[in-house]
């Protein structure tokens, strides 16, 4: 026995359907369109956590350079320093020469 159908309920169905295709193309749309923030958003971050890492990384060879500086300075301030204390005792060592030279000296 044929089912019959009324053009009404036909045309009924028909529009729910487009409704329902209408609707899940508008949330498609709208998901693709919070992808592509997102997705800008994360490059954008990206990018300045990029920049940072440039500014961090320049900040570290400047921190390294003025250490091996210090540490220049510091070992020709040693060396300065011992030189020092050679010339002191040698002038020690001159100074106890005169005196066991020289006549006049007391004793």
């Amino acid at each position: 026995m044929p089912l019959l159908v009324s053009s009404g309920v036909i045309v009924a169905i028909i529009m729910v359907a487009v409704i329902i295709v209408i609707i899940v193309a508008l949330a498609m749309r709208k998901r693709s369109e919070q992808l592509d923030q997102r997705r800008s958003a994360a490059a954008a971050h990206r990018d300045e956590a990029a920049t940072i890492s440039r500014s961090a990384e320049q900040s570290k060879l400047a921190a390294d350079e003025q250490a091996a500086r210090a540490e220049r300075e510091r070992l020709a301030a040693e060396e300065q320093a011992e030189r020092a204390q050679r010339e002191r005792a040698a002038a020690e060592h001159h100074e106890t020469q005169a005196r066991d030279i020289d006549p006049d000296a007391d004793r």
